[in-house]
């Protein structure tokens, strides 16, 4: 069950004494460059509800709304830097023209934190995501240049995004051995329809001291329950960039989806709270979960969001919920939980785990 918080009810960040808010400001939505973002007068409106409410963890990239989202941060943030926790992610390309622009390599790194730096106007960045693996850069040459912007204090904290468990838990003990900064934020997918990371990625980041940061908490839009089976049906528009395609496009908008909705919705109109509500206060029942990123391209979606910190889910309700969304653990997993496996591995040997 979940318990009810505030903003202000901060989070220690993975194995490290930084403290953040149970929600964070997601800026995705910070400018119309993509055609579908808050202009900067509605941003500023959003921005200014989440800090005046004590939040403190606001989350962008470079590549964000092609720079508009970093440039409105760096504008709202005056004054008040020192209070604000502001990550950033690197390794998307800025300058397509460019074949270095982009990438998990220092060079990308090394560019994309100094014009991240001008574009949020301030001299140091609170955590750095690595933000989608490119399978061909060296762990070594990652970890070591993430190491030298926090030695030279350009960079507080590192972290990695959308990347293998297999090659962040190589990672994380590889600044272990070497006494580089280590991981401290594993920013990854995370919603009642994308449950597949509870198999490896969330275990991992509990083992390996890494707070859980989920982006999509609400599956583009599609928990919300703006959506109907006739937007299925319908398919893709062919006008790219609406919300609507993007949901279909990434997968987020199927009958299988809609079906977890529709459990979301019974328990919405049972408490008397909104199917996004719901949503976002099940991300946060995992101990290993941080704070779900939630963006908004109107102050009143922003302000619908935030009340899933009231939210208590009973016992129920989030079986119910799990059961709607439940997946296949795997191999593995299931192979290791049948009893036959364990009677083979424990006999008659009783162990009892202490916590």
């Amino acid at each position: 069950m979940s318990d009810s918080m505030t903003l202000d009810t901060y989070r220690l960040l993975g194995r490290s004494g930084l403290r953040v808010s149970p929600l964070a400001l997601g800026t995705m939505t910070f400018g119309t460059d993509w055609g579908w973002g808050a202009d900067q007068r509605e941003a500023r409106r959003i921005f200014d509800m989440y800090v005046d409410r004590g939040g403190n963890f606001i989350d962008t990239a470079n590549c964000y709304t092609d720079g508009a989202s970093e440039r409105f941060l760096g504008a709202f943030a005056k004054g008040q830097r020192d209070r604000l926790v502001i990550s950033t992610k690197y390794a998307v390309p800025m300058d397509r023209g460019n074949v270095n622009s982009g990438g998990n390599h220092r060079k990308s790194m090394v560019r994309s934190v100094e014009e991240s730096l001008a574009r949020l106007n301030t001299d140091y960045i609170d955590l750095l995501y690595l933000h989608a693996w490119d399978f061909t850069t060296p762990v070594d040459e990652v970890l070591r240049a993430m190491d030298d912007l926090v030695r030279a204090g350009k960079v507080l904290y590192v972290g990695i995004s959308d990347t293998p468990a297999w090659q962040v838990s190589r990672m994380q003990t590889m600044t272990e051995l070497r006494g580089w900064s280590p991981l401290i934020a594993l920013q990854i997918e995370y919603s009642l329809i994308e449950r597949t990371v509870e198999r490896d990625l969330i275990p991992m980041a509990r083992e390996m001291g890494l707070g859980v940061i989920p982006w999509s908490p609400l599956a583009s839009g599609v928990l919300s329950g703006k959506y109907t089976r006739d937007d299925v049906t319908t398919g893709l528009s062919g006008n790219n960039d609406t919300r609507r395609d993007f949901a279909i496009a990434n997968g987020a908008l199927t009958e299988r989806n809609l079906a977890i909705v529709d459990a979301v919705s019974d328990v919405a109109r049972e408490t008397g709270i909104t199917p996004s509500q719901v949503a976002l206060a099940w991300t946060m029942l995992d101990s290993a979960i941080v704070a779900p990123i939630v963006g908004a391209r109107t102050q009143a979606q922003f302000e619908e969001n935030l009340g899933a910190l009231a939210v208590v889910l009973t016992q129920a309700q989030c079986d119910r919920l799990a059961a709607a969304s439940a997946i296949e653990p795997g191999f593995p997993h299931e192979f290791l939980a049948r009893q036959t496996t364990r009677d083979v591995m424990f006999g008659d040997t009783k162990i009892v785990m202490s916590r």
